[in-house]
């Protein structure tokens, strides 16, 4: 483990690396987007409480999800960072941010839009929706400070302190519905309360967006190293070999 995470700390080898892994994600992230939401918008059955409504549900509970699975995987970065002074990790909290802040908007917009019909009206300061939109909050402040700074080991080192400061917000959001008596409906115990029909396309869209979000993070990432590495030589015989092409 120990040999594989010091090889990870090396940007080159890391950069190429997520170059290896770019096509093959955004490939399968393309395929299980039109299989999920296809299936999930198209073919599934409506709802005998919701009718047609609640297929907002398989933009929704994806980008839910990973909008704090995201924050966590930001929270082990810093933690790496933090403890074993590794550069890589401070660049992979900078690439997650905005993954994160997207993934996070999606579920506050498609919430509200699912919130209209079933509610009566698009926001309310319930529990969920309240530690939600601190999360975003929390995902802009991660991007502002790690702009803030011109010296990138500092701008890492605020952003990872802020994220780490901040690791209870998902758990406050996962069990809020649990801790209050919130507007927002319960647990679905992983989908289980849900019909099978409906359960495999909502299971195939929590996976596509775990990929897209995983392909859009190296993407950035990718293009952080460069810009931190710009004058080291492998960059250079990079760009000079692309500008031969």
């Amino acid at each position: 483990m120990w040999k594989a995470l010091h090889q990870l700390a090396i940007p080159e080898r890391l950069y190429r690396l997520c170059g290896c892994w770019i096509p093959w994600l955004a490939a399968l992230s393309a395929l299980l987007l039109v299989i999920g939401l296809g299936w999930g918008f198209g073919f599934a059955p409506a709802d005998y409480q919701q009718g047609e409504s609640y297929r907002i549900m398989y933009l929704h509970v994806p980008a839910a999800m990973w909008s704090m699975g995201l924050y966590l995987a930001m929270a082990v970065a810093a933690f790496v960072g933090v403890v074993w002074q590794i550069k890589m990790a401070d660049l992979a909290i900078a690439a997650l941010a905005p993954v994160g802040a997207v993934c996070t908007l999606v579920a506050l917009v498609s919430g509200a839009t699912w919130g209209k019909p079933m509610w009566g009206t698009w926001w309310i300061w319930d529990a969920r929706l309240t530690s939600e939109l601190v999360l975003l909050f929390l995902y802009a402040g991660v991007i502002a400070l790690w702009h803030a700074f011109d010296d990138r080991r500092m701008a890492g080192r605020a952003a990872g302190i802020l994220v780490e400061l901040r690791v209870v917000n998902p758990p406050i959001i996962h069990y809020s519905v649990y801790w209050w008596n919130t507007l927002h409906q319960g647990s679905t115990n992983l989908q289980q309360t849900i019909d099978p029909s409906m359960r495999l396309p909502l299971r195939i869209c929590i996976f596509a967006f775990l990929t897209l979000s995983v392909t859009l993070t190296l993407m950035r990432l990718r293009n952080l190293i460069l810009q931190l590495e710009r004058r080291r030589p492998w960059v250079v015989a990079l760009v000079n070999k692309g500008a031969a092409r």
